[in-house]
């Protein structure tokens, strides 16, 4: 327990930090329960994401025999922009895809395979699909350390502050009461003893 000073000051400080805390703590909570539900619908919102990857990867199986043939891609597609925005949720920033700009030529049906079409639009999904991935996996992360920090402080708060904040001012008031019981017991001994030395007279 940290060193206190036994005044009323001290103990008048030590009930506003009491309040304090205990004002506060609800907030954390709250806090606390929206970032665990939003990690929760992150978690599915990822696994359906990676579900759908592994779903596209079987579908460009059926590709690969096909792009064994010599094909430059970065001629037919190529991402020109990628936009990203701000988000907020319980206070955190957290960065959202706005979109993709992808810059896309057409093929000359009679130069290239027949395939090609296909294999770019498979390719501009698989693209669109990884980043999409990475931005939640960037979300992900940083709701998951704001939750740390935040179940941090409501531990604090709810084991060490506030009952560190009532043991002080429990032994504050124990030491301020005997203060005063000593106080009394020698204001009545000096009384008994000026009466003694009056009837004495």
């Amino acid at each position: 327990m940290a060193n206190i000073k036994h005044t009323k000051n001290e103990l008048k400080a030590q009930r506003e930090a009491l309040k304090r805390f205990q004002r506060y703590l609800p907030t954390l909570q709250l806090k606390k329960q929206q970032l665990q539900l939003e990690v929760r619908q992150l978690e599915s919102q990822l696994e359906a994401e990676r579900n759908a990857e592994v779903h596209e990867q079987a579908e460009l199986a059926k590709w690969v025999r096909l792009f064994a043939e010599p094909v430059e891609w970065r001629n037919w597609l190529s991402v020109r922009k990628i936009r990203l925005g701000q988000g907020n949720i319980a206070g955190v920033a957290i960065p959202l895809l706005e979109g993709i700009d992808f810059e896309r030529q057409v093929p000359d049906l009679l130069a290239t395979p027949a395939w090609l079409d296909d294999g770019v639009d498979m390719l501009e999904r698989r693209v669109r699909r990884r980043l999409e991935l990475q931005v939640l996996e960037e979300q992900m992360r940083q709701l998951a350390a704001e939750l740390r920090t935040t179940n941090q402080r409501v531990n604090l708060f709810e084991k060490v502050k506030i009952p560190e904040a009532r043991e002080h001012i429990r032994v504050i008031r124990i030491f301020l009461g005997d203060q005063m019981t000593a106080g009394v017991a020698r204001s009545k001994m000096a009384k008994a003893k000026n009466l003694e030395q009056e009837s004495a007279t």
